[in-house]
């Protein structure tokens, strides 16, 4: 009878058998990770990449409207969407080998975020600050907060593999026919209209240096008071020839950059001036150390709040008022003051809304904050600042040069500019960024490419 019944109830324990094997299969944890050489291909076409898992995420339409924001953009940022199980050990270092091409890498995985860039895109600290201000939000309002901040600072232009771009703006030829007759038919008007324009940029650009010269002149004079103050003879005891050098060389950065504003016709001239000051602090920091039996100082920025209170000694975090959180390079003080809960003293300027910090000034203010933060760093700085917003337009470009602290000119960084294919070929420690404890991806590995912690 036992045997009958345990006979009779096989088909049933199979069914179940089957029933449970069939469910867990399709359980999207289970199901095979799409490669990372398909996303990458995916790529390559195309600058969003949705995963089939992750489709609840991110609509169709939504991902449309980025990709065509970031073509039109002209910016290698590439973002991908994937379901919460996938695997990220690797993952950044892996896409960025597979796809082969420089760039930014942006990842929404499940309900966590994280980016990486090569630094000829946007440097480290830039990445970190993107992706700490878009954190705790929905996956449509995250990606689109994300891509909206990141085109506005990086560098680089897009890889030739998506096709059309913001590099050709899509004009006719016979748009261009159209246009050509109608400029040869303007004739002298339009070249009266050129010279108006032209007299009235150098108009601007002379009222924006006079108001300029103001504050790089207090500057320099603070730079020249701290000279006054050193108490400091190159024939004095205990003086040798390192202790000389860094004396010289700050006598010399302050006869530079007086003679740099002297010379300057343009904004842009200033970012020379402020360069030579910042050079002259460092030596005089050098050589305050040596006089004091001090290991000597590491290169850093100056005090973010105000350069002339000297190169900052770490980085803290700061939250403008209604911006993202973001690092910044302070100086010892501004540090205190911070870990204190109190405000830092910040360099304000005059505008014709009163007295303003520096970064919400106007634009002739980027030259010189390019001459003080150079390396790449100003743009992390200055996410959501009005200096930031403008100095990321084509017009600024256009009125003040490129390169202002790295604003995606010919000096943002260095090697492969971003969108160009470099297979393999880059540096994992490199290519970094991510906010890690701030919701980034644990997932091991441990290279300079790879999630997590241990930045």
């Amino acid at each position: 009878m036992k045997a009958v019944l345990r006979t009779r109830s096989l088909p049933a324990l199979l069914l179940a058998v089957l029933t449970l094997v069939i469910v867990t299969a399709l359980t999207p944890g289970a199901m095979a990770a799409t490669s990372i050489n398909t996303i990458a291909e995916a790529l390559r076409k195309s600058p969003v990449y949705v995963d089939p898992a992750a489709s609840a995420q991110l609509s169709a339409t939504d991902a449309g409207a980025l990709a065509k924001q970031i073509k039109g953009a002209n910016k290698p940022l590439f973002i991908a969407v994937l379901p919460a199980g996938y695997p990220t050990r690797n993952l950044f270092s892996g896409l960025r080998t597979a796809t082969g091409v420089t760039g930014l890498y942006a990842i929404r995985l499940g309900d966590r975020f994280d980016a990486r860039a090569d630094s000829s895109v946007l440097p480290r600290s830039a990445v970190q600050n993107l992706v700490a201000s878009v954190q705790g939000e929905d996956a449509r309002t995250q990606l689109t907060d994300f891509t909206d901040r990141a085109l506005a600072n990086m560098g680089g232009h897009a890889p030739a593999s998506w096709g059309s771009s913001g590099r050709s703006g899509g004009v006719s030829t016979t748009a261009l026919v159209t246009t050509a007759a109608v400029l040869v038919a303007g004739g002298a008007g339009a070249f009266a209209l050129v010279r108006r324009n032209r007299r009235r940029r150098a108009e601007e650009q002379r009222a924006a240096l006079d108001r300029l010269r103001v504050v790089v002149d207090e500057d320099i004079t603070a730079f020249g008071e701290e000279l006054d103050r050193l108490d400091f003879h190159p024939a004095e005891a205990g003086a040798d020839d390192a202790m000389r050098g860094d004396y010289e060389r700050a006598l010399d950065a302050y006869d530079k950059a007086k003679q740099y504003m002297a010379d300057a016709r343009r904004p842009e001239d200033v970012r020379a001036v402020t360069e030579a000051l910042e050079d002259g602090r460092f030596s005089l920091a050098q050589l305050a150390a040596r006089r004091e039996g001090r290991p000597l100082p590491e290169r850093r920025p100056p005090c973010f709040f105000d350069p002339r209170h000297g190169p900052s000694v770490t980085d803290a975090a700061w939250t403008p008022p209604g911006g993202a959180p973001r690092e910044v390079p302070v100086c010892a003080a501004d540090a205190t003051r911070l870990a204190d809960g109190r405000d830092p003293v910040i360099r304000e300027v005059d505008t014709d809304y009163g007295r303003r910090p520096y970064w919400d000034a106007g634009p002739a203010y980027g030259p010189w904050a390019g001459g003080y933060f150079g390396g790449g760093i100003l743009p992390g700085l200055l996410v959501g600042t009005l200096l930031g917003s403008v100095m990321a337009t084509p017009s600024y470009a256009a009125d003040y040069g490129t390169g202002y602290g790295d604003f995606g000119g010919a000096d943002f960084g260095g090697g492969y500019e971003g969108g160009d294919v470099s297979g393999a070929d880059f540096d994992p420690g490199d290519f970094g960024g991510g906010f890690g404890d701030g919701g980034g991806f644990d997932g091991g590995g441990g290279g300079g490419g790879d999630f997590g912690g241990g930045f």
